[in-house]
């Protein structure tokens, strides 16, 4: 079964995360769908795997989007 997170490798994203009790937005771009976790990189360099289970959403960042 194919992942839904595939989809978003390589795009810049907002994960809406749940952590315990506490809903936590993460801005970043999707590197990696893995079998547990995704891999995201947030800011210059800095990867983190999350677990998909934490993971309540996920939209396409609009704010890429905006002209500087």
């Amino acid at each position: 079964m194919d992942s839904a997170f595939k989809t978003w490798i390589g795009q810049p994203v907002v994960l809406q995360v749940a952590l315990g009790d506490i809903k936590v937005p993460l801005r970043g771009k999707l590197l990696k769908d893995g079998p547990e976790t995704v891999r995201m990189r947030i800011g210059e360099g800095w990867d983190v795997d999350i677990y998909k289970a934490m993971i309540l959403a996920v939209e396409e960042d609009s704010m890429t989007s905006l002209p500087a």
